[in-house]
């Protein structure tokens, strides 16, 4: 675990995100349940251009994020990330598909349990994992988000987007 964390908060259509990180880079985005409780009136250095790109994001005017990420995790759990971060903006792939990319078709299981492991909400775009059959599955952030942020991206043809 890097040392010296810095934080910053941002407010979302989907309520607040915690960026935090080091000199080193970004090591966690993650979706607040509860509005931040300490002071955020300056954003450190080490989390200006993360905090710009989310902003970025959410005004429609980013589709890539351009981060340097030191999450920490597995070293399987490393490999799923960086295939989630080949997903373009707009696309989904299924959890099958993630496994295929990595070689094995019975790692679908592991590949959902590393996305939900995924420190970096956003920015490694986890969202765009969904079930085979277009379902939305799993995201810890919560499913409504998952549902906001695809549609957000205007992907518009899963089957149960919309029910």
């Amino acid at each position: 675990m890097p040392e010296n964390i810095q934080h910053a908060f941002l407010e979302t259509p989907l309520g607040w995100l915690q960026i935090s990180g080091t000199e080193e880079g970004i090591t966690a985005v993650t979706f607040l349940d509860e509005n931040p409780t300490v002071s955020f009136a300056e954003i450190p250095a080490c989390l200006q251009n993360c905090y710009h790109q989310l902003s970025e994001y959410f005004k429609g005017e980013r589709r890539k994020f351009e981060l340097l990420l030191v999450p920490t995790g597995t070293d399987f759990q490393q490999k799923v990330w960086q295939h989630l971060n080949a997903i373009p903006f707009g696309k989904t792939r299924s959890y099958l598909e993630v496994a295929l990319q990595l070689g094995e078709p019975t790692y679908t299981r592991a590949v959902g349990s590393a996305n939900g492991k995924n420190p970096l909400a956003i920015v490694v775009p986890c969202h765009r994992v969904i079930g085979a059959n277009g379902s939305l599955t799993g995201y810890a952030g919560g499913l409504w988000r998952k549902k906001w942020l695809l549609q957000f991206e205007g992907i518009t043809k899963q089957t149960e987007l919309f029910s």
